[in-house]
């Protein structure tokens, strides 16, 4: 906006509201444009420079580019004024210190169609500022003009045509008298006749002449080089493009007190053209390129491409030789598109050759500069008009967009006619004139491709393409390069929309005549759906990351679209094989599909199938998937009756194929199990084995641990047997040999299953063997438990494995029973196994807290220990843990347990008495 709002002001009648042109930060640009200023001056001013130098590479451009509605015009308007003068500085902006004292003349163009600028308009513009400044005519550039205008536009008047086009009302009238004082001295000084000299084309003849006999009498003008070779061009379009090399000349011989430097200001640039037309683009350079005294600031969507070779033929001067300023310099380590706050740096980069890059990203603004943008906006008696709670609202969903803040600034004042109260569902608002502003420049196949990759949070050429169902890559390609496409070299896939720009897209009416329908977004998904897919399945050296980034995109598009799960299906199994758990839980959906009567609102509607307290409806297949996995990786931060409850709802839900419907009920077993439920876990392991799916020799295992949790050891043995590596027969038999203090014997059968597990590559069952192997070693030799316990954290790092975490916490608690240093974390992990509610830790902790007194002879400290195993155990299961405790002391249990062991029971306690009085005599041993 410039100047008055006039929409504001026929938008209410309400006389007290004031609309003003807020200006926010942008001291980054402003900073940007100083060092340009700066080094552009010392440049022009040293004795090196030579303005008819057309060879040397040219630093005279400084760009601005980013997305449609970013500021960028505001900026240009902002950057004329605080060069014209202080008053015209927006107040965050220091003034400019440390430039040579050189007047400086900012010229503002504006190339939007809308405007109506052609080459002819830019060229005169430039010479009308020029008249103003220096006050003087400009002979060589002058004539040449005179003669292109008289062979270009008989019988108009150029004094006529600055006239009607606003320009002499603009600059003023100095311009039509420089040029004829300029004829006459010319005239005066060839000795010609007063009507011959006011015929151009004559003088210009006579001047030729002159200037090829090298007469004395335009011994001035003989200085500029190329002027005779100019005069005697045919005036066409293509020789004006090179008369600014006349008008640098001139400039550069000016007297010291009317030296003035030219600060050009071209703003919209994109609207020179496009990649296959760029006729007024190639005049453009030609002038910036033959007139580098003067500083051009360009502002527009794209970057320019001119340091680009592959333009050469297009563009006149291509290449990063000629203009090193504008060659993209290499990314710097871990870079990322710059926000408005890292783009103040991005103009100290070095570009091609060492030069500094001039190509500047104008980044969103913050969330603190949109409210105080919103709040400068609209003002009642000097008071904001919009409220903090609604600036707060349409702050976070402009995603910092200042063309989205000064929408719903309007749409604000439309919603409050009538005295209406405007809520934040009113401002919470999708406007479709962002479509329009984006879409506005881009080619079909463009558009196309922009919003086949709004479905996706990320992507790549390759996605990109396949998802708009195109057969080659040259319009995601071209995309890539727009400003609202950031770039993350270091991501899976390192391009992702704007975040405004692609939830619009995917959310508000779009009115364009290319819009697509449901059935086009739902067959794009598909593609994207399958391209994800293949590229999961054909990079295996993509890992556990790539696994996770498919999930995640793969879920969002088959939840949205109502996809069938496919290949998703089978990466959830091997997401959930490697016990890693990272969160794959999309964002909430964007979907423009039939599911759900309003545009996606299945995701909060109620229904039967929400799991408790998730605020998540299960319509889909991949709603079903999508919470089993968010509650297998939640399960190890949340109380395990929480996990319970959300896999019932996705295991009751019947939305899931049978082999994903049993991985919800084994692991609902698991957390039954893990509360002492241990008749409902022994019913779902049941009906999981039965089934015989892929689950089934898991579930078989688990069978086994409720039997070795019940104290039935036999019947724990017998169903270990055969079950292989799927059924990780080694680690239940380490499970089943320790309690009865055969810890050599468990240690190998952990090791073994560390083993296989090593080469299956599963690193949460590697972790968790390794943990198992230095719980039961953490009783035998400290020392040795040492090493084993640093190896078990180590294959614990990146995992989220709570109850195996608890197990290499309680192994440092047994590995030091018996010294001083037991009793502190000992006391916290106790807290903490107790909050995470899982019996079978809250057992071994308190199994340490037993095997500690008992070493240390604190009878009423192990009868404490005692006491609390009795309370944890009392449901019936775990009760050897009790068992143990007793035979640590050398004691019979003083209530009778339903525990079976594979040996006779004194056997048992005996070897668990002997390693208490080994510790005893160890720590006699070691002094400790």
């Amino acid at each position: 906006m410039a100047g008055q709002d006039l929409r504001a002001l026929f938008g209410s009648n309400d006389r007290s509201i004031a609309a003003a042109e807020a200006f926010t930060n942008r001291q980054a640009q402003w900073r940007a444009v100083g060092s340009a200023l700066a080094a552009h001056l010392r440049h022009v001013t040293g004795p090196a420079f030579d303005v008819e130098d057309l060879e040397a590479p040219r630093d005279n451009v400084l760009v601005f580019h980013g997305v449609g509605g970013i500021g960028k015009t505001t900026l240009s308007r902002k950057i004329e004024a605080s060069l014209t003068g202080d008053a015209g500085r927006p107040e965050q902006w220091p003034p400019l210190a440390g430039l040579p004292e050189v007047p400086l003349l900012p010229v503002r163009i504006d190339l939007a169609r809308s405007a109506g600028t052609d080459f002819e308009r830019i060229v005169l513009t430039l010479r009308l500022a020029l008249a103003g400044a220096v006050g003087r005519p400009l002979p060589a550039f002058d004539i040449a003009l005179r003669r292109y205008w008289e062979h270009t536009h008989p019988g108009e008047p150029l004094e006529d045509y600055l006239q009607r086009a606003g320009l002499a009302a603009k600059f003023g009238k100095a311009l039509p008298q420089q040029m004829q004082s300029a004829l006459g001295e010319v005239a005066q000084a060839l000795l010609l006749p007063g009507m011959v000299g006011t015929a151009v084309g004559q003088l210009t003849g006579a001047l030729v002449g002159a200037l090829r006999e090298r007469r004395q009498q335009v011994k001035a003008l003989a200085g500029c080089a190329r002027l005779a070779d100019l005069l005697e061009a045919e005036p066409t379009i293509d020789a004006l493009s090179y008369y600014p090399h006349l008008l640098a000349w001139e400039l550069q011989r000016l007297p010291a007190h009317k030296q003035v430097v030219p600060v050009v200001l071209l703003d919209t640039f994109e609207d020179t053209g496009d990649r296959t037309h760029r006729e007024l683009e190639r005049l453009i350079q030609r002038l910036v390129w033959l007139m580098p005294n003067a500083l051009f600031v360009v502002t527009g969507r794209n970057r320019l491409q001119w340091a680009e070779s592959g333009l050469a033929g297009q563009l006149d001067f291509t290449g990063p030789t000629a203009w090193p300023g504008l060659a993209e310099p290499p990314a710097l380590p871990g870079a990322r598109q710059p926000d408005d706050e890292a783009a103040q740096h991005g103009n100290e980069r070095a570009a091609g050759g060492g030069a500094v890059y001039r190509q500047v990203l104008i980044g969103d603004f913050s969330p603190e500069d949109a409210d105080d943008y919103l709040a400068r906006r609209l003002t009642q008696d000097g008071r904001p008009l919009i409220g903090d709670d609604l600036r707060q609202v349409i702050a976070a969903r402009s995603h910092g967009l200042p063309l989205y803040l000064d929408l719903a600034a309007a749409r604000f004042l439309d919603l409050r006619r009538g005295n209406r109260t405007v809520t934040a569902a009113d401002v919470d608002y999708d406007f479709p004139a962002l479509i329009a502003r984006t879409l506005q420049d881009l080619t079909g196949d463009e558009r196309h491709v922009l919003r086949a990759v709004s479905l996706l949070a990320a992507f790549d050429l390759d996605l990109a393409t396949r998802t708009a169902g195109l057969t080659h890559q040259a319009a995601a390609q071209r995309l890539a390069e727009r400003a609202f496409v950031q770039r993350d070299d270091f991501a899976i896939w390192p391009l992702h929309l704007h975040a405004l720009i692609r939830t619009t897209l995917r959310r508000a009416d779009d009115h364009s005549d290319d819009r697509w329908s449901l059935a086009d977004w739902r067959a794009a998904a598909a593609r994207a759906l399958e391209a994800l897919g293949d590229q999961w399945a054909g990079s295996p050296a993509g890992g556990r990351r790539l696994l996770v980034a498919c999930l995640r995109q793969g879920l969002v598009l088959s939840r949205d679209f109502d996809l069938p799960l496919g290949w998703l299906t089978d990466a959830a199994w091997v997401y959930v094989d490697d016990s890693v758990w990272e969160p794959v839980t999309p964002a909430a959906s964007d979907r423009p599909s039939p599911i759900g009567a309003a545009g996606g609102q299945a995701d909060t509607a109620a229904g039967p199938n929400r799991p408790a307290g998730t605020g998540t409806a299960l319509v889909t297949a991949a709603d079903a998937l999508t919470e089993l996995l968010a509650a297998l990786a939640r399960r190890q931060h949340e109380h395990r009756s929480r996990t319970i409850t959300r896999l019932a709802a996705v295991a009751t839900s019947g939305l899931l194929p049978e082999d994903l419907e049993d991985l919800a009920i084994y692991y609902r077993a698991k957390a039954e199990r893990d509360l002492g439920q241990h008749a409902a876990s022994r019913t779902g392991m049941q009906q999981v084995a039965e089934r015989g799916g892929r689950r089934a020799p898991a579930a078989r295992r688990g069978l086994a641990h409720l039997a070795r949790l019940a104290g039935d050891f036999p019947a724990a043995h017998a169903a270990a047997q055969g079950l292989g590596w799927k059924g990780r027969e080694q680690r239940v038999l380490g499970d089943i040999y320790w309690p009865h203090a055969h810890l050599t014997r468990a240690a190998d059968h952990y090791l073994a299953a560390r083993t296989e597990a090593e080469q299956h590559a599963v690193a949460g069952e590697r972790a968790t063997s390794q943990a198992q192997r230095a719980y039961v070693l953490a009783f035998t030799d400290p020392a040795v438990a040492d090493d084993e316990i640093d190896l078990a954290t180590h294959l614990l790092t990146g995992l989220t494995l709570t109850a195996t975490t608890f197990t290499v916490a309680t192994a440092r608690l047994l590995r030091d029973a018996g010294t001083g240093v037991f009793e502190r974390p000992a006391l916290q992990l106790r807290a903490d196994t107790g909050n995470a509610g899982i019996a079978a830790s809250r057992a071994a902790v308190e199994l340490a807290f037993a095997f500690h007194h008992a070493v240390d002879g604190d009878q009423p400290g192990h009868a404490d220990a005692l006491a609390r195993l009795a309370r944890i155990t009392a449901d019936g299961h775990h009760q050897h843990y009790l068992d143990i405790a007793h035979f640590m002391a050398g004691q019979d249990p003083f209530i009778a347990t339903d525990t079976r062991w594979l040996d006779p029971e004194a056997q048992v306690r005996a070897r668990w008495h002997h390693l208490v009085q080994a510790r005893r005599d160890h720590l006699t041993a070691t002094g400790r």
